[in-house]
Formats: C-alpha cells, sequence, structure tokens
C-alpha cells in the first residue's frame, strides 16, 4: 500500500518531512524515538507531523554520545 496521496494541510508523511528537514525517513523515526519529533496523527504505518513541529525538530540541539561525530548544520 503507498503512502497518502496528499496529506492534509500543515501536515507531511513521514518521506515528506525528512525531505522538508533535509535528512533520512531514518532520521525523522529516530527524532520521534528521542522525543524531539511529535506524531500529530496519520495511522501507526503511516504517521503524520506538523510542519511547524519538524522544522523545531530540525534546529534543535541534538544530545552527543562520546565518540558521536559532530552535528554539521546547513
Amino acid at each position: 500500500m503507498s503512502e497518502y496521496v496528499l496529506p492534509p494541510v500543515g501536515t507531511l508523511t513521514t518521506s515528506l518531512a525528512a525531505l522538508a528537514a533535509g535528512v533520512q525517513p531514518a532520521t525523522i523515526r529516530d527524532w520521534v524515538r528521542r522525543g524531539l519529533l511529535t506524531r500529530c496523527g496519520g495511522s501507526p504505518g503511516r504517521p503524520l507531523y506538523r510542519v511547524k513541529d519538524v522544522q523545531a525538530a530540525r534546529t534543535a540541539a541534538k544530545p552527543t554520545r562520546p565518540g558521536q561525530r559532530p552535528v554539521q548544520v546547513a
């Protein structure tokens, strides 16, 4: 089954959120797991995120671990 043809206005699918933030879809899922981004709807297999929340997560300070590469901000 494919993703939404067009998500509701003001929301993004995981793929679109990744594209908007300039990251991979796995990074979006990681931000959710770490509490930097919250789902606003959709289904468990096809979550939706608010555009403003994706942009906030993109610019949020990310915690680092010892030995982790420095974050390059574009």
